[in-house]
């Protein structure tokens, strides 16, 4: 049985690591997302992650597709009390930024989606530096009140915007953001560590990385010559063509192959074993691509690989 980790002080226990939605609708249709789903909770996985505006950037879509298939899987599994729902709010393109009143009404469209009456954690998508923190988290606040959200969290937020927020949650007694959601891995280490992680340490969150494995590039399938077909292929390619990301890969290479394990669950396991983070975020288009990612509950790094990671990506 796979140890589940806390979400900072939500009181949420999640497996180690959280599957992605945003596949859900754009590359993986109905039938291949509900597998996907299928196979991530018979691996002992319950934490799902999505946004109500995926994947508004997919022709024909609108936002809110990756909820819908959610919430019809959740119905038709009859599993609610069994997975930890987390979604985003402020790019939807009918609710975009913070106002109190598109936290309110998104929320809403949500909960519809997701077939529910509570999300378990809620979290602001992107930073509207036009609304005062005070409005964010009050308006954030009521929906914990009201029963309609567990916890609440954030993503793409800055050090700064953060200490605010959870200041004023603390003078005022009000809901407190719990979990932060960073744009970090192997490849991509200064988008978190440094004065926002501090942050985030010092205030008791949990982190939660998306670009887990910087959209497929740790996975080791880019390589020089080879050629991807993936929606994605052309932004984690690049890489390729960086010292770091060569660096990184060679290391990959040889933590994997001396453990038997694949390059993606080591990827994972290095981001998991990382200071304030509790699950990194991947997704899957297909039910077979998932054991790599599930496979890191179970691989626990040697301080010395993690050495050779760590080094090879500074």
């Amino acid at each position: 049985m796979t140890s589940l980790r806390t979400l900072g002080s939500s009181g949420l226990a999640v497996f180690p690591l959280a599957l992605g939605g945003n596949v859900f609708g754009w590359t993986a249709d109905r039938a291949q997302s509900f597998a996907v789903l299928d196979a991530y909770a018979a691996a002992g996985g319950n934490f799902i992650d999505t946004a109500d505006s995926y994947s508004a950037w997919a022709p024909g879509n609108e936002g809110g597709e990756s909820e819908t298939v959610i919430g019809r899987w959740i119905a038709e599994r009859g599993n609610r009390a069994d997975v930890v729902i987390a979604t985003k709010v402020g790019a939807h393109p009918r609710y975009k930024g913070l106002s109190p009143a598109t936290i309110k009404a998104a929320a809403e469209e949500s909960l519809k989606r997701l077939g529910t009456d509570y999300i378990d954690l809620y979290y602001t998508h992107f930073d509207d530096p036009g609304v005062p923190v005070e409005e964010i988290i009050s308006a954030l606040d009521q929906l914990v009140k009201e029963g309609k959200i567990r916890a609440i969290g954030a993503s793409n937020l800055s050090a700064e915007r953060l200490q605010e927020s959870l200041d004023f949650s603390e003078r005022e007694g009000l809901a407190r953001y719990a979990v932060l959601q960073p744009h970090y891995n192997l490849v991509a280490r200064d988008t978190y560590e440094g004065e926002l992680r501090d942050t985030a340490a010092r205030g008791g969150l949990a982190a939660v990385p998306y670009f887990a494995l910087a959209a497929g590039f740790l996975t080791g399938k880019y390589r020089p010559g080879a050629t991807v077909k993936s929606a994605r292929a052309q932004g984690a390619g690049r890489h390729l063509e960086t010292e770091r990301g060569r660096k990184v890969l060679a290391a990959l290479d040889r933590v994997a192959g001396a453990r038997g394990a694949e390059i993606a669950t080591v990827a994972l396991a290095w981001l998991a074993e990382q200071p304030t983070v509790a699950a990194p975020i991947a997704s899957a288009r297909t039910a077979g691509q998932l054991p790599a990612l599930t496979a890191v509950a179970e691989l626990k790094l040697t301080a010395e690989e993690l050495a050779v990671l760590t080094e090879a990506s500074a």
